[in-house]
This record gives structure tokens, sequence and C-alpha cells, in this order.
């Protein structure tokens, strides 16, 4: 039993300390830019050790300042990613309840599809989640998690979250997002998917080409090989309409 509680104790502290770095590094952007972020070094690890899955081009990373970036593309993110960016205090539960519901009744109609699939010999594709991750909320995860989806690292998430909104500003934290943000396969930052797809500054893109970056940023390397998709276009036309309303911090 006591090595049960001495186990624990060793347990907790080391929990502690984690929310302590994590304090503390964050603390440090207000000033001082993440020169990588979590998904990056897997990205790149990933790369290194099985190349390229889409024969893209070489690694892309450009920090900007967040003058540089400029207000369109800032207006079609928020108004894609996260309309009310500016009000939440970093997490927005009322979104997440309904993401959980919608993932719910996905998860049922596939696992009834899979069974009829199974009777015909054939295989069903997997349901396709959603999340109600604001702006904030990715980038937590981003900077320090991995991707996997359990309920430990969504708490983590959310706790990373609500320490990035009481250390930085909105400006900051948009800054730091649009920044490190994965734009396809090596691609990282606003500057970088500019050049990449469009040959121009973040701060030169029109409406619709800003709005275009914004539709992949849920799914950048799906979106990387269909560049032309019907999706994409209706999207963005959706996103530059939203965009006049978007707030900016």
């Amino acid at each position: 039993m006591r090595a049960f509680f001495t186990w624990l104790l060793c347990l907790l502290l080391a929990a502690i300390a984690l929310q302590l770095f994590f304090v503390i590094r964050i603390a440090t952007m207000a000033w001082i830019d993440p020169g990588s972020t979590a998904f990056q070094r897997s990205e790149a690890w990933h790369i290194a050790t099985e190349g390229r899955r889409n024969g893209a081009a070489p690694w892309r990373h450009h920090l900007v300042l967040y003058e540089q970036i400029g207000n369109t593309l800032k207006r079609a993110v928020i108004a894609s990613e996260d309309a009310e960016f500016i009000y939440h205090e970093g997490v927005e539960w009322e979104a997440i309840e309904k993401a959980r519901e919608r993932n719910a009744k996905a998860e049922e109609i596939a696992a009834r599809r899979a069974a009829g699939a199974a009777r015909r010999g054939k295989t069903a594709r997997p349901p396709r989640l959603r999340g109600g991750s604001t702006i904030t909320q990715q980038l937590a995860k981003n900077l320090f998690l991995s991707g996997e989806r359990t309920m430990l690292r969504k708490g983590q998430e959310l706790m990373i979250a609500m320490t990035l909104e009481l250390l930085l500003d909105k400006r900051r934290i948009l800054e730091i997002y649009l920044n490190s943000v994965e734009w396809g396969e090596g691609v990282f930052g606003a500057e970088a998917a500019a050049q990449r797809y469009f040959g121009k500054p973040a701060a030169r893109l029109t409406a619709n080409e800003a709005a275009r970056l914004a539709v992949m940023l849920p799914s950048p390397k799906f979106f990387e090989r269909k560049p032309d998709s019907p999706y994409i276009a209706g999207r963005a036309a959706t996103i530059v309409a939203r965009m006049p309303s978007a707030e900016l911090p």
C-alpha cells in the first residue's frame, strides 16, 4: 500500500510539473515566437522516416508579423473556423456538445452501413467526425499535444486553451495560430501557404484566395490533392459572404 501511494504521489507531481511547463512555455510566447510546434515536429519526423505522402514541394514555414498576414486572410479564417473568436474565453461548450451529438449520430449511421457492407462482403467508409474546437483549442493541440482522440488528451487541450486565453491576448493567439497551422504536407503558416498556392505574400491575398485557404484548414492534406474541388469553390463563396462580419482582435 505504501508503494502504491508513493507511485501515486510521483504521478501527481509529474502531472503538476507538466502543467507548470505549459504555463511557463505559454507565458514566454507573449514576446517569443515558438520555434516549432509538437505537430510540426511530428510531421517532420514522419517525412524524414517515411518520405512524403503526396510528392509535395519542400518543407515551407515562414514566420511573419501579425500585420504582414493581412486582414483578408484573418477574416476568412475566423469566418470559417471560429466566428465567435474575439468573444469566447478559449472554449465554446455549446459547440463541443453539438459536435458530440453529430459525431454520435455519424458513428451510429456508420455502424449500420458497416453491418450492411459486411453482409455484402464489402468495407464501409469510417464515419467523418467533426470537432467543435475554437481557434484557441486548435492552437493548444498543435503546440503541445498529439493527434490521438482520447478524453485525457481532450481535457488537456481544454486546460491549455484556457491558459492561452489567460496569458495571451486574442491578437497574439491569432498571430501564433496563423504562423503555425498546417496548410498541406510540410506547409505551415499563412505566408508559406500563400506562397505555395498563389505565389504571393499573405498580405496580398484576394478575398477568394484567402477563403480557399481557409477551406483547407480542417483537412489540409486532403484538399491539397483536390485544389479544384467543387466543394472548395462552394465553401469559399460562403466564407467570402461571411467575411465582412468577421471581427478581428
